[in-house]
C-alpha cells in the first residue's frame, strides 16, 4: 500500500476544484443557450407608421409561441394587409389601429403589403 503525502491530497484537491468549475460552466452555457434558441412566450409590441408606400420599421421579428401586438398609423385610407395571418389594418389618416394575435405559425418573412396596389412595405418574421 502506499501511503498518501501532502502533494498528492494537493493534487486531488486541485483536480476536484477543476472538475466542479468545468460542471458548473456547462450547466450555465446549457442554460444560457436554452434561453436564445428556446420558444416563444413573450409579449412583443411594434409601433408601426405607414406613409406613402413605406413602414418604417418595415422589418419586425417574434418567435413561434409570442402574443405580439402591432399598432399601425396611416397617413390615408387604404388597407394594409399581413399575410399568413391573415391580418387587415382599415387606416385612416392619423388614426392608430392595433391588432393583437398569438404567432402560432412561422415565416420569414409574412409578407405585409397594401392591398389596394399590392405593394410590399415590410415583413414580419417569426422563428420556431
Amino acid at each position: 500500500m502506499r501511503a498518501f503525502t501532502g502533494e498528492s491530497k494537493l493534487n486531488r484537491n486541485g483536480l476536484i476544484v477543476v472538475v466542479v468549475v468545468l460542471v458548473i460552466f456547462v450547466v450555465a452555457g446549457g442554460v444560457l443557450i436554452a434561453k436564445s434558441i428556446g420558444g416563444g412566450g413573450k409579449q412583443v409590441t411594434y409601433d408601426v407608421t405607414v406613409s406613402g408606400n413605406s413602414m418604417t420599421p418595415s422589418a419586425m421579428s417574434a418567435k413561434q409561441g409570442d402574443t405580439v401586438t402591432i399598432n399601425m398609423t396611416g397617413d390615408k385610407v387604404e388597407e394594409v394587409h399581413l399575410h399568413v395571418y391573415d391580418i387587415m389594418f382599415q387606416l385612416g389618416p392619423g388614426q392608430t389601429v392595433s391588432h393583437t394575435f398569438k404567432a402560432d405559425k412561422t415565416c420569414g418573412p409574412c409578407d405585409i403589403e397594401i392591398e389596394a396596389t399590392s405593394t410590399g412595405i415590410g415583413g414580419l418574421t417569426v422563428k420556431p
